[in-house]
């Protein structure tokens, strides 16, 4: 496929494919948590674990962006990986309906599972990004990231709210009909999505890649030698480390220190989604309105982000002294806000440094900072959750843990925003050599 050469409808049909793996995702780790804890009666950190394992295992995102690298086409291991998602899907179901009856075995079963589950989650994500990376134009980017992120949100609501009326009245096995239906549509959705997409596969870049394909090793040296990538990926494991860690600390924060209801604190999530929402469609917008007269825009909102989302945490921290008069909702709403605009800006200026690395690296830069994002991920949540822990166990009051934690995330999304302004903004790769050094070359350009 040429660069920039999917349109819309192209753009809208990739953005289908996160939406199916969205309904797939809430079902294993939403839906399961929420069983094995309260119908099963179950320690909240089992299920904890078996999502971070999910998360963890996605450090193996690099291979299988290399694998599409080497083949020339993405789409086998978008569909392979959705395919895989769904069987793993319903093997969850099945092992958490098996603890019932022999935890053990039940949860030898799970840890199968949610293994798969994260392998099928890394290769479709990483080959899907690939793909938008060379094939949609450098102005569209920014709108592409928000859209494609959109329609996973969208994928999660629907298939929460369906699945939901069909789970009642709830049994295990009504539960691994429900995961094994989503699983099957969601397969069929993206190999509907897909098809055909890649009809116009490059020639020059087949026979590049069939006459001297780069080992995994090899690769993976040329991207940490490339001193924009390797900044890169240092830049998304700090900011995911502190986009991530208010996860589990947010509703019981909201309940502890400003006395709200268990259906109040729900609201709150809803609140942040909100500004999420706000702030992915500004940062979209914009950046695909001004980022052929200013280049160095993504790299501006991504910088913004980080430091709005810095200063909405630290009003949280403060929010612990004084909760009485504070506007908790409207600070919760800025937090979601900072932290849509930066995400956006952040996907879109990822796309950008892979697309112009050539088409030979983009699967496996993808890869790299899949798993940079993962990591951060799966240990973001825990740390925060971990950390006020040990700040009570110290001897903390409780509004003084949960806003020392507010505090530390706002101080990493600060020094994202220093890593951030070190990385040189890409102008738009518009052309590409045979193994892509043409542009990988030409296309990193400073834009002060």
């Amino acid at each position: 496929m040429n660069p920039g050469s999917l349109g819309w409808i192209g753009i809208f049909r990739l953005g289908l494919v996160q939406a199916a793996l969205g309904s797939i995702v809430v079902l294993t780790t939403s839906t399961l948590n929420r069983v094995m804890v309260v119908e099963l009666g179950l320690a909240a950190v089992v299920p904890g674990a078996l999502v971070g394992l999910h998360y963890g295992v996605q450090i193996a995102r690099p291979l299988w962006g290399h694998g599409s690298d080497r083949g020339g086409r993405r789409t086998p291991w978008i569909v392979g990986g959705v395919a895989l998602l769904a069987l793993a899907g319903v093997g969850a179901a099945m092992a958490t309906a098996l603890m019932a009856e022999n935890f053990a075995v039940g949860m030898m079963l799970a840890i199968f599972d949610f293994v798969l589950i994260g392998f099928g989650i890394g290769a479709a994500g990483t080959s899907l990004l690939a793909l938008l990376a060379t094939s949609v134009s450098a102005q569209r980017r920014p709108a592409a990231a928000t859209l494609v992120w959109l329609m996973m949100i969208f994928g999660i609501a629907v298939a929460a709210v369906i699945s939901g009326k069909f789970l009642d009245p709830f049994s295990m096995t009504r539960l691994i009909e429900v995961t094994a239906v989503t699983g099957i549509a969601a397969l069929l959705l993206t190999i509907v999505a897909v098809g055909g997409i890649e009809r116009t596969a490059s020639a020059n870049y087949a026979s590049a890649t069939s006459q001297s394909p780069a080992t995994f090793r090899e690769s993976l040296a040329d991207a940490w030698a490339d001193p924009q990538a390797r900044l890169f990926t240092i830049f998304v494991f700090v900011s995911m480390l502190a986009y991530s860690m208010q996860d589990l600390i947010l509703e019981p924060f909201g309940g502890l220190v400003f006395g709200m209801t268990p259906g109040e604190t729900t609201g709150l999530s809803g609140i942040q989604n909100g500004g999420v929402f706000a702030g992915m469609v500004l940062a979209g917008a914009g950046g695909s309105i001004l980022a052929s007269r200013f280049p160095a825009i993504l790299k501006q909102f991504t910088v913004g982000g980080c430091l709005l989302s810095g200063v909405a945490l630290g009003a949280m921290a403060l929010s612990s002294i004084m909760p009485g008069d504070w506007p908790l909702k409207a600070n919760v709403f800025l937090l979601g806000f900072s932290n849509g605009i930066f995400a956006v800006a952040a996907i879109a200026s990822m796309m950008a440094l892979a697309g112009a690395a050539g088409q030979s690296r983009v699967g496996l830069r993808m890869g790299l900072w899949g798993a940079a994002q993962a990591v951060a991920f799966g240990l973001g949540g825990f740390a925060g959750a971990v950390l006020v822990d040990l700040i009570r166990a110290a001897g903390a009051s409780v509004p003084s843990a949960y806003g020392s934690v507010f505090l530390l995330e706002g101080l990493i999304f600060a020094a994202a925003a220093g890593i951030a302004l070190k990385i040189t903004p890409v102008r738009g790769a518009r052309s590409q050599g045979n193994d892509g050094e043409s542009a990988h070359s030409a296309t990193l350009q400073a834009a002060e």
